[in-house]
C-alpha cells in the first residue's frame, strides 16, 4: 500500500511514526507499505524559522509560534507510541503541574491542576499521572524530525490532491513534475490545507475558507534570571486584563536535573522563560515580512504598562517583537475523509490557542486513524479464502476513516466550544465587563470542582464509554 502524508508538522511526522510501527504487513508476495511525506519547505531538525521563507501556502512544518503546552493526553499519546521518543521531548521542555489564572494586578483568581492519565486505569498497566510539558515548539517539531528517516521525507509542494473511489488517488505538485498515486493520503497540512479540497472536489471555491477571528499573539523567549524569584515552579500563567491576555512559562529544565526526562515530575527550571500574549485587531496583519516590529514592540509596551503583575512588566522591558500571527480557525467540515482522503489536526479541525489542545488534540488523531486502520488491515489480511488486492485495502482504508471520524469528532467539537468561550475574555472589553470576569473566574475557584471536571475532560480520555472510544481501547 502506497501511502502519502502532506506536511511535515508535529501531526505529520507522528503519522509516519505510528503507522511504521503499528500498520501489520501484508502476506508476501505482496511489497510491504511505501511511506512518503510530502512538505514544501526545509526539513533539517537544525533549521529555523528565520531560514524558511514564508510562502503563500501554510507550511506545518515551520517553527515559528513561540511556545506550546502539550497535555497529558498528548503526552501519554507519545508515550505508546515510543518512550524513548517521549523521554527525548520532555527533557527539551519543562513538565508544568498546575495553571495559575491571575488578574492584570498579579491577584490569584483560580489555581488549577495540570496532570492526568490520559484514560482510565486499565488492568494492572495502570496510566501513570502525567503533568503538562511547556516546550518551545520547535523543540517539538526537531525530536519528532529526527526520528523520522531523511528518506522518508520529499521537498516538495503539493498542489493538488484527487480522491478516487475506487482506485488510488492522485497527488499532483505545483512543480509540474509527474503526479504520483497513494491508496491512502493523510492531510496532515495545517489550516490553509490543499488536502482539504480533494473532500468537496464538487465545488469550484473553498467552501470553508479559515476566518480571521479578529486576535492576534506575539510571543517569544527571554533569559529567566531575573524573574525566577517571581515564578512559581512547576506553574503556567495566565494573566487576563480589560485590553488583552498574556501568558509566561519555563521553556526547559535545570540541566542538571535528574527528573528532567521524566513527564510525572517537576523539575527545577532552566534558563528559558517562554511568554506570549493576545490582543484583538480588527483586522488581520500583514505577513512577517512587512510587519513593522519596532512598532508592534513598542504598541505592546504601551498596551501593558499600567497592569502591575511584576512579570509581565519585567518581560516588556526586556522583549523584542519579531512576528505577529493572527488566530485564524477553520469552520466545522461536514467530513474529514473521502475515499481514503483523511484530514488530521488543524486540517481537519483548528482550534484556537486558548484550548491548550491543538498539538495534543492532533496527537489524539493521529493514534486513532492509525490504530483504526491497523485493526481494519489485520482484519483483511487474516481472511481465508480472500485474495489479496488493492481493493480490498481501499476499502479497509474508507472503514478506518469513518470510525476514525465518528470516535474523533464529539472529543474535539466539545474542546473547540469551551476554548472558545475563553477566547472572548482576551477581546477588549471595558472596566464593568473586566471586573465582572475577574468575578466570575474567582467564584469558578471557589466551586473548583466544576472547573477540574471541564479540565479533566480534556486531559483524560474516558476509553470505556459508549461508541468509538470503547473500539478504540480495543484496538490500542
Amino acid at each position: 500500500m502506497k501511502i502519502v502524508i502532506v506536511g511535515g508538522g508535529i501531526s505529520g511526522l507522528t503519522a509516519y511514526l505510528a503507522l511504521q510501527k503499528h500498520l501489520p504487513k501484508p502476506a508476501p508476495p505482496a511489497p510491504d507499505h511505501e511511506y512518503t511525506i510530502y512538505e514544501p519547505y526545509n526539513t533539517s531538525p537544525e533549521a529555523t524559522s528565520h531560514e524558511r521563507a514564508q510562502g503563500a501556502t501554510h507550511s506545518s512544518a515551520l517553527t515559528v509560534g513561540g511556545g506550546l503546552g502539550v497535555g497529558p493526553n498528548g503526552l501519554h499519546v507519545l508515550h505508546r507510541l515510543d518512550a524513548d521518543l517521549l523521554r527525548d521531548i520532555v527533557s527539551s521542555g519543562y513538565m508544568v503541574d498546575h495553571s495559575n489564572l491571575k488578574s492584570k494586578h498579579g491577584r490569584l483568581l483560580v489555581k488549577l491542576e495540570s496532570s492526568g492519565t490520559g484514560g482510565r486505569p486499565r488492568g494492572p498497566d495502570q496510566q501513570p499521572r502525567m503533568h503538562m510539558l511547556a516546550i518551545s515548539r520547535h523543540a517539538l517539531w526537531s525530536r519528532l524530525r529526527r526520528a523520522v528517516p531523511d528518506t522518508v521525507i520529499v521537498n516538495k509542494r503539493v498542489s493538488q490532491v484527487i480522491a478516487v473511489a475506487d482506485g488510488p488517488n492522485l497527488v499532483g505538485f505545483d512543480d509540474g513534475s509527474p503526479p504520483v498515486h497513494a491508496d491512502l493520503v493523510i492531510g496532515a497540512d495545517g489550516l490553509k490545507s490543499t488536502v482539504k479540497h480533494a473532500l468537496f472536489a464538487e465545488a469550484e471555491a473553498d467552501p470553508y475558507p479559515p476566518h480571521y477571528e479578529g486576535l492576534v499573539g506575539v510571543g517569544g523567549f527571554i533569559p529567566s534570571d531575573s524573574v525566577k524569584h517571581l515564578v512559581e515552579t512547576g506553574s503556567m500563567n495566565f494573566i487576563f486584563g480589560g485590553n488583552g491576555f498574556f501568558g509566561y512559562f519555563y521553556a526547559e529544565s535545570a540541566s542538571s536535573d535528574l527528573n528532567r526526562a521524566s513527564p510525572c515530575h517537576v523539575s527545577q527550571p532552566g534558563d528559558l522563560l517562554a511568554w506570549w500574549s493576545t490582543y484583538a485587531i480588527e483586522k488581520s496583519p500583514p505577513d512577517s515580512r512587512s510587519l513593522d516590529t519596532e512598532d508592534v514592540t513598542r504598541q505592546l509596551q504601551e498596551r501593558y504598562v499600567h497592569w502591575t503583575d511584576p512579570v509581565v512588566q519585567k518581560i516588556i522591558r526586556e522583549i523584542s517583537v519579531e512576528s505577529m500571527w493572527p488566530t485564524w480557525t477553520s469552520p466545522q467540515l461536514p467530513t474529514w475523509e473521502r475515499d481514503g482522503v483523511v484530514l488530521v489536526g488543524d486540517a481537519a479541525h483548528s482550534l484556537p490557542p486558548t484550548s491548550g489542545q491543538g498539538s495534543s488534540q492532533a496527537l489524539e488523531d493521529v493514534e486513532a486513524l492509525v490504530m483504526f486502520l491497523s485493526h481494519q488491515l489485520r482484519r483483511v489480511y487474516a481472511e481465508k479464502g480472500q485474495p489479496f488486492s488493492a481493493r480490498v485495502e481501499k476499502e479497509a482504508i474508507k472503514v478506518a476513516a469513518k470510525q476514525y471520524e465518528e470516535m474523533r469528532r464529539p472529543r474535539v467539537e466539545a474542546i473547540l466550544a469551551r476554548a472558545k468561550n475563553m477566547q472572548d475574555r482576551k477581546r477588549d472589553m471595558g472596566v464593568v465587563q473586566e471586573y465582572v470576569m475577574y468575578a466570575f473566574m474567582w467564584l469558578m475557584g471557589e466551586c473548583l470542582v466544576v472547573v477540574l471536571k471541564s479540565v479533566t475532560m480534556s486531559y483524560d480520555i474516558d476509553a470505556d464509554d459508549d461508541g468509538g472510544n470503547r473500539l478504540l481501547s480495543e484496538c490500542l
